[in-house]
């Protein structure tokens, strides 16, 4: 049977399937490494916490009172965009984590290893999921103290966990290609930023589409976020999802089948270098 040999070890490669495997346990194993450093810079976890606790106790007691919903609660229709806004924003802790990595030269170090070069980045994005996780926690928790009262059953806890999940996962995938473009930890973050704040606000995460003007609610009434916060806020409130849940299934895993290998893609060329 005739095999393919690896030019950089000189060492057989093992069958597509066994590539696949290693490939899997190359991230995981990166994977743990990025996670072992959280308690060794714990300011990390704190600040991304804090940020959306300031979003939730803006818009649930400065804003709240003036912003009317319908016959829900402020509070239960503020907490899906929270989760989701959470999550986006989360993404850039990709971005900026794989920035660092970039510019301390430690892509060259796993480059000299017999190692999936896919697993940087699997890594960094199973590691985010991971820390994003530990996030959402957090903030539904914040959110029962200032009044939000959810009445999914386990059906609905288990889907809008799920699509956050996987949410979270895409999105840092997006991360992973915007750092691979610009490289420096000060770009990332404008870049970050520059894309990510007109889809949160331009959202039916704090207010209702049916008030903003007519291009603009559009544009805000078909975005992913949109979608993704509309199905999270049904499961959640247990109220009818419609056309929102598989919108957003399809949005997420459009976003992974574009950028998981532009990413690859984009890494390979920049550890050639």
């Amino acid at each position: 049977m005739n095999t393919s040999i690896d030019a950089r070890t000189n060492k057989a490669l093992p069958p597509r399937r066994s590539r696949v495997y290693w490939a899997l346990a190359d991230g995981l194993v990166l994977a743990k490494r990025n996670l072992v450093q959280i308690p060794r810079v714990p300011e990390l976890l704190v600040f991304s916490t804090i940020q959306p606790v300031m979003f939730v106790l803006l818009f649930r007691y400065v804003f709240g009172g003036a912003i009317d919903v319908g016959a829900t609660s402020y509070v239960d229709f503020l907490m899906a965009g929270i989760f989701v806004q959470t999550v986006a924003f989360g993404s850039m802790t990709t971005g900026v984590g794989l920035a660092e990595d970039l510019q301390r030269g430690l892509v060259d170090r796993f480059r000299s290893l017999p190692m999936a070069r896919s697993a940087v980045l699997t890594g960094r994005t199973i590691a985010d999921l991971a820390r994003n996780a530990f996030v959402i926690v957090v903030m539904l928790v914040v959110g029962l103290l200032v009044g939000f009262r959810p009445e999914a059953g386990p059906l609905g806890w288990a889907a809008a966990i799920g699509l956050l999940l996987l949410f979270s996962f895409a999105f840092s995938w997006i991360a992973a290609a915007i750092v691979l473009m610009v490289r420096s930890v000060e770009a990332v973050q404008q870049a970050e930023f520059i894309w990510l704040f007109p889809l949160t606000f331009a959202s039916s995460a704090f207010v209702q589409t049916d008030g903003m003007p007519g291009p603009l609610r559009a544009f805000a009434d078909h975005q992913p976020l949109t979608q993704i916060i509309d199905a999270v806020r049904g499961f959640l409130l247990d109220q009818p999802v419609g056309s929102a849940g598989w919108q957003a299934l399809a949005w997420c895993v459009g976003i992974l089948l574009v950028f998981v290998p532009l990413s690859v893609s984009l890494y390979r060329r920049v550890a050639a270098r």
